[in-house]
């Protein structure tokens, strides 16, 4: 079945083969995890990330596509190496702001890609008549992250990417609002067209009696001339990176997980 969904999709919008990036990612995201990749200088992109609500709600929500979350995030390249981001999450009307700057790249003297990505998100959703001694400071939340990969060949390439992410509301009153936490991700070439990709995030700080769990993600690019289509499949609804790190509400082993759509488009 994914096979004819795919076959079908790249006949509606007909293949088109260009060169993959340095670092081996198609996308400036691997499945949800960040990848060293960074717009290029002077290029405007679109991002448009579609996560439905669980699978495991069954025909009462249509297997969640009754419940989705839609984040929209625009992106620019100041200058080779350096890009800024704004975007908007249905899911608690976040609000959030982003740069990412590339540090070091693999070739013949330095055999590592290296990436700093910062983000800032604000939850709108919160009410001052839900929580009247709330200040404008408890709707933050932030993500630091040193993203390090390597190309192995052309089809292979793996990412490593320590991360700290600071709650200053936590869902949870046992919860740390500091917390660290590793990723992992790799991509695999499957064709000049398609990729495999996969991400986990373990999370150092997670209280034990936590309703939340470390995300999991998997996903198959779909390269388009000018767009990256992205499906998905994850235990984390959010797709901002201190939701998804920190709040992922569903399991892989319950079937408690999100089917998602991300579609990047160059200008």
């Amino acid at each position: 079945m994914l096979k004819k969904i795919v076959f079908s999709l790249l006949l509606f919008v007909g293949v088109q083969h260009f060169s993959w990036s340095q670092d081996g990612f198609s996308t400036f995201k691997i499945a949800n995890l960040q990848s060293t990749q960074v717009a290029e200088g002077g290029k405007f992109y679109l991002y448009v990330t579609h996560r439905f609500g669980s699978v495991s709600d069954g025909f009462s929500t249509f297997f969640g596509m009754d419940n989705s979350n839609t984040k929209i995030q625009a992106i620019y390249g100041l200058m080779d190496g350096i890009q800024i981001g704004l975007s908007r999450e249905s899911l608690r009307k976040t609000f959030a702001g982003s740069a990412k700057f590339r540090l070091m790249s693999q070739g013949e003297k330095w055999p590592l890609n290296m990436s700093l990505y910062t983000t800032i998100n604000l939850n709108s959703q919160l009410s001052k008549e839900e929580y009247p001694k709330m200040l404008f400071y408890d709707r933050l939340s932030y993500t630091t992250q040193l993203l390090v990969s390597k190309t192995f060949n052309d089809r292979f390439s793996l990412e490593l990417a320590p991360s700290y992410v600071r709650q200053n509301l936590v869902w949870e009153p046992f919860q740390k609002h500091n917390q660290f936490a590793v990723g992992i991700g790799g991509s695999i070439k499957l064709t000049d067209a398609l990729s495999l990709t996969t991400d986990y995030v373990y999370n150092f700080s997670r209280a034990e009696a936590s309703v939340y769990n470390d995300p999991l993600s998997v996903g198959l690019d779909i390269k388009t001339g000018a767009h990256v289509f992205q499906i998905i499949v994850s235990n984390a609804q959010s797709a901002n990176e201190p939701g998804f790190i920190t709040n992922g509400q569903g399991s892989w082993l319950e079937g408690d997980v999100f089917l998602g759509l991300n579609l990047m488009r160059r200008f």
